[in-house]
């Protein structure tokens, strides 16, 4: 590999100085050439002195980031509108290969010789197809580069899975551990050594962080790791046969991340931490995941999100697969042994629109069943080798500098939230789930412009003293405390779900409407593009996730209205993360339901009753000769806010009728404490 490298090296060099190809293709190869060559003495200069100031790191971090910037971004070829004006349709897959390129910043980072050659070989080879071929067949050069880059995917795909495998279920190494076991955290400037985009959140977080006492910094990493212990608990699984937890979290945040990890290890667990998606094949764009930034150009991450559309067919779908299976054989042990995720989420960001593009990869319709085919059978995999009946996971949010001038006190009242008393919460979400036990279906309807209207039929109970349909959702998993939740009967759930707008993910969405039948989605429209087509599209990618249906997996009652009342009288109600705002008002998830591949396992509630509305009539699927059509390995939660919500009532078999919510407020007896944040001016 050490002779690889130097010999890839010395030919891109000779890219840079003399591009045997004129024009824009010239133009286009030297402007990558350029950013590999930066890249590799990136690393030299890393492996060389170890780390730098400051000062040094920023001057590379202008340099590597150059064509990602805003300001620039459309300027370079990493724009595929860009390259598709300037190289035809040949810029579809040059741009791609650039964003693909960028990860060559991480691994320089992290001294890894054998990616920053293999991507650097990449690149001489597609640049080898256009010299050989050019001009006098244009074409024979765009098939022989596109058959390069679908084939290096293939080849190194066994490396590529098992690096995946092992972050996940491995004790992290490398930079990663270094930074967040040896560091000296009080000096801001380790945050560059990840290699990825270090901004103005990133460096105000943590210097805000820092300015806190040891007692506060413990107090939130004991919620967030208590939080993971406690799902173990309440679902009466054994951590103690669990070695690893997958921790994610905002690169900025490692003194929590520090102290959780003490708190780990004293419940015997050690931490594995993947890297944020940066590489086409990986879901780069998204959705954060890992140890991650927030992102330094957002468009840019919306135009590239698809660019596996180039080279994704059935055959690389089962190479994918088989490789992801033989490296879970691989570590079967400390797959079994992985506890599952404790995440830490961030919001506040500004309000992004994303503008399409033609010159954008977009997956055909063929490549969209096979997407939807290619999860499927991923997660079966995972659930093969880290069965999902042993595993937990707990959430937890948190807001970002860029969220105002009053972070500050933002921060304070969500840490207040995170740890609200559980106990009265636990008592009161009783007396709600006692009421809709009764009934035999909810009816949900908006007020003023809402045009919410839907039926939601309820599960049906054979021992009421024994059993419950609604779980009594308390701050473990998901932090923070309040709601009730069940899975709906599909059968019988029919109407229209309406929000004026709603943060999913990484979107905002737009007057949102989804009409249902038989609790399945029949129609569906936004309003944040010019076009029913554009608006369609938006929510099939993001909220669909290319199935043409989805059941509504959830439905449930949010009770959490000091969040609620946080989040208007802040201004930042627009700005909560799902995890907070599935918790202020009532909410539908569509998707799998909330007990996706673990149906059979008995959880009970506080008041020890059996939760048994744990299936659908897809999920029941799973017992059948075609499995696969039981999951759909997505799940998004839309909420009503309370004041668009006219009333929640619930309908009873002996033909009356009992309210949960009516104008927006509480009226089960036992439950006017809820409204208490609710009626301030």
């Amino acid at each position: 590999m050490e002779e690889r490298f130097t010999l890839i090296r010395e030919r891109i060099e000779e890219i840079t100085k003399k591009s045997e190809l004129q024009g824009e293709l010239g133009a286009y190869f030297s402007e990558v050439a350029a950013f590999v060559q930066d890249a590799y003495r990136y690393y030299d200069k890393v492996k060389s002195q170890g780390t730098l100031s400051k000062e040094e790191y920023e001057k590379w971090q202008d340099a590597l980031f150059a064509s990602e910037d805003p300001a620039r971004y459309n300027d370079s070829f990493l724009c595929p509108a860009t390259a598709v004006s300037k190289l035809g349709d040949d810029g579809k897959l040059l741009s791609a290969l650039f964003a693909d390129l960028l990860g060559l910043r991480i691994w320089a980072a992290e001294c890894n010789e054998t990616m920053l050659t293999i991507f650097g070989e990449l690149f001489v080879q597609v640049y080898c197809c256009y010299v050989s071929d050019m001009p006098e067949d244009p074409k024979a050069a765009y098939s022989g580069a596109l058959e390069a880059y679908r084939s290096f995917y293939y080849d190194y795909m066994e490396d590529f899975a098992k690096l995946a495998v092992t972050a996940q279920v491995l004790p992290v190494d490398g930079v990663v551990a270094d930074i967040l076991n040896n560091t000296d955290l009080s000096d801001v400037t380790y945050l560059y050594r990840y290699g990825v985009h270090v901004g103005e959140n990133e460096l105000a977080m943590a210097e805000f962080l820092n300015t806190m006492g040891e007692e506060e910094i413990e107090a939130m990493a004991a919620t967030y790791t208590e939080g993971y212990r406690l799902g173990f608990e309440s679902t009466g699984k054994d951590i103690g046969i669990k070695e690893t937890v997958g921790v994610h979290y905002p690169i900025g945040m490692e003194r929590i991340v520090r102290s959780a990890i003490r708190r780990f290890n004293e419940l015997g667990l050690d931490v594995s931490v993947i890297r944020d998606p940066f590489l086409s094949f990986m879901g780069r764009g998204k959705g954060k995941q890992g140890c991650y930034t927030t992102s330094f150009n957002k468009q840019f991450e919306y135009d590239h999100k698809d660019d596996k559309a180039l080279y994704y067919d059935k055959a690389y779908v089962e190479r994918r697969l088989e490789c992801l299976e033989s490296a879970f054989i691989s570590h079967a042990d400390r797959a079994k042994k992985y506890g599952g995720p404790a995440v830490i989420e961030v919001f506040g960001e500004p309000k992004f629109d994303p503008a399409n593009n033609d010159a954008n990869c977009k997956l055909s319709e063929k490549q969209m069943h096979l997407d939807v085919y290619d999860k499927s059978r991923s997660s079966e995999i995972s659930y093969t080798y880290i069965p999902g009946e042993e595993r937990s996971f707990t959430i937890i949010s948190y807001p970002l500098p860029c969220i105002g001038d009053n972070f500050k006190e933002i921060f304070e009242k969500v840490v207040e939230i995170n740890n609200l008393d559980y106990v009265s919460y636990r008592d009161m979400q009783q007396k709600i789930i006692d009421v809709l036990d009764r009934g035999y279906r909810v009816r949900v309807h908006g007020c003023g412009d809402n045009e919410t209207d839907i039926t939601v039929q309820l599960y049906h109970l054979d021992d009421p003293k024994e059993e419950t349909i609604f779980e009594n959702c308390v701050a473990d998993v998901n932090i923070p405390v309040g709601e009730v939740f069940t899975s709906p009967v599909l059968e019988g759930t029919d109407g229209v779900l309406h929000v004026s707008k709603v943060y999913l993910e990484n979107y905002t969405f737009d007057d949102l409407k989804l009409t249902f039948k038989d609790g399945m989605v029949t129609d569906y429209i936004c309003s944040n593009f010019d076009t029913e087509e554009e608006n369609k599209r938006f929510i099939e990618d993001n909220i669909l996730f290319h199935h043409p249906t989805l059941p509504i997996g959830e439905f449930a009652i949010g009770t959490n209205t000091t969040a609620y009342r946080a989040g208007r009288d802040l201004g930042i109600s627009d700005k909560f993360p799902i995890l907070i705002a599935e918790k202020t008002g009532p909410h539908f998830a569509v998707g799998d339901t909330c007990y996706s591949r673990e149906e059979d396992v008995i959880t009970k509630n506080p008041d020890g009753k059996r939760i048994v509305a744990r299936d659908n009539s897809i999920s029941l699927l799973r017992k059948s000769d075609d499995p696969q059509k039981a999951y759909f390995n997505c799940h998004t939660d839309i909420t009503i806010p309370f004041e668009e919500l006219g009333y929640i009532t619930v309908d009873m078999a002996d033909g009356t009728s009992e309210d949960i919510i009516r104008d927006g407020h509480f009226v089960v007896p036992g439950t006017e404490e809820l409204n208490i944040p609710l009626r301030k001016d």
